[in-house]
């Protein structure tokens, strides 16, 4: 077996150490679902933020509010984070102005809108956490998967340096395996880490402007419902 052979990096990952191996599929694993996340939430924010752009034209165009609410209660699942904050304050305007309507008691419209607010905000926070989700993994992973793949980068040296005991001239050649093998695990480390890192960095940013582009539109639609209820 040649030194080439021996060196490479599957029979480094085969040859080393059990414990070594038990973190490098911990890492693997740990990666594979950070990547799962990373795609995931990639087609999530980006349909968000187009869904949000498309239902920012048509509500800016001036179009008949009732018939706008009643458009983005039929599909909620597909018309988006924003219509859906639109449709909880829209719906919770409607319900307080026939409740009392059908009462005896003077309309309050401070209370009708306070509630049209509060409703707006439920369903922004719902939406908010959706879109926050799995972001707290990729965090996690950015941070701890280096210090895991250095646990087995440090095991398999101190294994390494354990095996020159046996050896009676210890020689570069002899130690070279095992300190290869175990720096594959911080290696491995990494390659999760950096995706994870940049991911979460990506996606907080994109969520934050969100977040804004949603509470603006709360206090926006907050006042044209003022304006109605007069």
């Amino acid at each position: 077996m040649n030194v080439t052979q021996d060196l490479s990096f599957i029979s480094l990952i085969t040859n080393a150490h059990l414990i070594v191996q038990l973190i490098m599929g911990l890492l693997l694993i740990i990666s594979l679902v950070s990547w799962t996340y990373i795609f995931s939430k990639l087609f999530a924010v980006r349909a968000a933020r187009r869904q949000t752009i498309e239902f920012e034209k048509t509500f800016w165009a001036g179009g008949n509010l009732h018939a706008l609410h009643q458009n983005a209660g039929k599909d909620r699942a597909n018309s988006g984070p924003l219509a859906r904050i639109f449709e909880a304050g829209m719906g919770e305007f409607i319900k307080s102005k026939a409740a009392y309507a059908s009462g005896r008691d003077a309309m309050d419209h401070g209370a009708i809108l306070d509630g049209s607010r509060r409703a707006m905000r439920a369903a922004f926070q719902r939406e908010m956490d959706v879109l926050e989700s799995h972001l707290a993994f990729l965090a996690s992973v950015g941070s701890v998967s280096p210090y895991i793949g250095l646990l087995g980068t440090v095991w398999g040296i101190m294994n390494a340096f354990r095996g020159l005991a046996n050896v009676q001239q210890a020689t570069l050649a002899a130690v070279a395996p095992g300190i290869a093998e175990a720096l594959i695990a911080t290696a491995i480390g990494l390659f999760a880490a950096i995706p994870a890192v940049v991911a979460y960095n990506r996606f907080s940013h994109e969520v934050d402007r969100l977040a804004i582009r949603f509470e603006s539109f709360v206090e926006e639609f907050s006042n044209i419902l003022q304006r109605q209820s007069r």
